[in-house]
């Protein structure tokens, strides 16, 4: 059963996705900020990462360099998720070291084939 971590500042978010995306075989666990989220990504090693952009403190971007700079998780995909999807957030999530990009809300059936695509029939 792949595994994935939610890394959003709002819960209830992470509950509806997490609830969504479990009845479809995933095992999710979450986090509720930016450093929670660094710190169980290492220590939980999911599959595939999904990172809420705009948090406090640390923001979803710089989460997402952090992780790609460490050798512990620079493998594991992160789908960037920004409720305000502006022309150039795909661009600047990409920089950061996303390996795709999603706006909230969540089109279900569009980020299941992107996970698919990202972490194949794990």
């Amino acid at each position: 059963m792949p595994k994935l971590l939610i890394v959003d500042d709002e819960p209830d978010n992470i509950e509806l996705l997490a609830r969504r995306l479990t009845r479809r075989g995933f095992e999710v666990v979450s986090a509720t900020a930016a450093e929670e989220g660094i710190a169980k990504a290492v220590a939980d090693r999911p599959d595939l990462i999904l990172m809420d952009i705009k948090m406090p403190h640390t923001d979803g971007l710089e989460a997402t360099r952090r992780l790609k700079a460490n050798a512990a998780t620079k493998s594991i995909p992160v789908i960037a998720l920004t409720a305000h999807a502006m022309a150039d957030d795909r661009a600047l999530t990409l920089a950061a070291g996303a390996d795709e990009y999603e706006s909230k809300p969540v089109d279900l059936p569009r980020l299941l084939d992107k996970i698919a695509a990202l972490i194949g029939n794990k």
